[in-house]
């Protein structure tokens, strides 16, 4: 997570990107006199479904649900980068399926990705994006395909669907019969960051959702529950993507111990129910590590020792698991889960606007804890609450135009 010294040239010299070759040809389609599929037409039979760009040597590749679109274990995470090079190294590397959402840097993860695709044949990189459910879901729908210069994206998310309630609400399946019938979406999920168990059971009974995008690493105590129930949707035919592989990134607020990104991605692709993740990358050495664990799975001795399983229990790290076993325990019934969240984002993945953003829209009183002697509240990751909840809450009072 150290700053990279990395940049595109040094990138590109060192050879993690290949020279473009029959395989890779349909990367540079968009200087190509080809027609989109081409390439695709002439390895189907030999080598069975393609992903978007063609197969890469070395890579691991598995199909998501139904869609019967195939995919590089690893993709690319766009929340906090607004660097094109870095997205492009990404797609000529052959990591082509990218994620953002419409809130993403306030717009400009999605217009960066329109720069980058711009030019690019359409079969050639895979785009997913995520809409919060409301009154201006359309309007903010039609602005997301405007920012990425397309007409349709391959997958819209339902973003941030955490109870059985949310993933089955009428309103929330009329949007998906209005998206489909508009074509303006090839495949329809929702994505889940706590609760992911009762979540994704509730995705099968819907029956209306392709893919599944949810929370997924080592350090959730219900993960035997989570595993069962992503077994259960790959039954179904749903494709499952995960994220929150990192697991907020640092054991510590001060930033002293890291965690092990690569070893905690490897863990996570371990489980062959989960298609691909989308590890969130800022440098070109996030990129190099994570083209590494797209060829190789394998966790070393050291790896396994570095990831600390099995003494979870006994450390607060950064990163909340959204369990909500907290929300009944506080007296005030304050968003506890969300405010850990803001906390990860600012001290574990240094992305101090997303944290100010979920701040900002939960409007808490300044002292959120105020009238609480002793705080009530006993975590299952031994957080110390209220210091945390007091401690982000200050960024409510920055001015969202300061992360601008």
């Amino acid at each position: 997570m150290s700053k990279s010294p990395f940049n595109r040239r040094e990138f590109l010299k060192a050879g993690l990107v290949s020279v473009a070759s029959a395989t890779a040809a349909p990367l540079l389609l968009a200087k190509d006199k080809k027609k989109p599929g081409d390439q695709q037409k002439k390895t189907t039979a030999n080598q069975g479904p393609q992903p978007p760009g063609g197969r890469r040597e070395g890579f691991i590749y598995r199909t998501l649900g139904r869609t019967g679109i195939v995919f590089p274990i690893v993709s690319m995470g766009v929340m906090n980068s607004d660097n094109p090079e870095l997205v492009r190294a990404s797609l000529d590397s052959g990591l082509v399926h990218l994620d953002t959402a419409h809130s993403y840097l306030r717009g400009r993860s999605e217009e960066v990705i329109g720069q980058v695709i711009k030019g690019r044949s359409r079969d050639s990189y895979f785009i997913a994006t995520k809409i919060r459910v409301g009154e201006k879901f359309f309007e903010d729908f039609e602005l997301s395909l405007k920012r990425l210069g397309l007409d349709y994206v391959d997958i819209l998310y339902l973003h941030g669907l955490h109870s059985r309630d949310s993933v089955l609400a009428e309103e929330n399946l009329a949007i998906i019969e209005k998206v489909k019938k508009s074509g303006q979406a090839r495949f329809i999920g929702f994505s889940t960051h706590s609760r992911e168990p009762e979540a994704i059971r509730a995705g099968i009974e819907a029956k209306y959702y392709d893919v599944i995008l949810t929370g997924y690493n080592f350090r959730k105590d219900y993960v035997k529950d989570l595993d069962a129930a992503i077994a259960e949707a790959t039954a179904a035919g749903i494709g499952i993507v995960a994220m929150k592989t990192m697991a907020g990134a640092f054991w510590d607020k001060e930033k002293t111990q890291p965690i092990n990104t690569k070893a905690a991605l490897k863990w996570a692709l371990n489980n062959p129910n989960i298609t691909t993740a989308i590890p969130g990358m800022t440098t070109f050495d996030q990129l190099k590590s994570n083209l590494e664990v797209v060829k190789d799975l394998k966790l070393t001795e050291q790896e396994i020792q570095d990831l600390r399983l099995g003494q979870t229990a006994s450390l607060s790290g950064l990163y909340c698991q959204g369990c909500q076993r907290c929300v009944p325990q506080c007296q005030k019934s304050l968003p506890i889960p969300d405010m850990m969240r803001a906390y990860m984002y600012a001290y574990g993945y240094r992305n101090l606007q997303a944290a100010q953003e979920v701040v900002a829209e939960l409007n808490l009183p300044d002292n959120p804890c105020a009238g609480c002697e002793q705080c009530s509240v006993s975590c299952a990751f031994r957080f110390n609450v209220r210091d945390r909840m007091i401690d982000i809450n200050r960024l409510k009072a920055v001015p969202a135009e300061f992360f601008a």
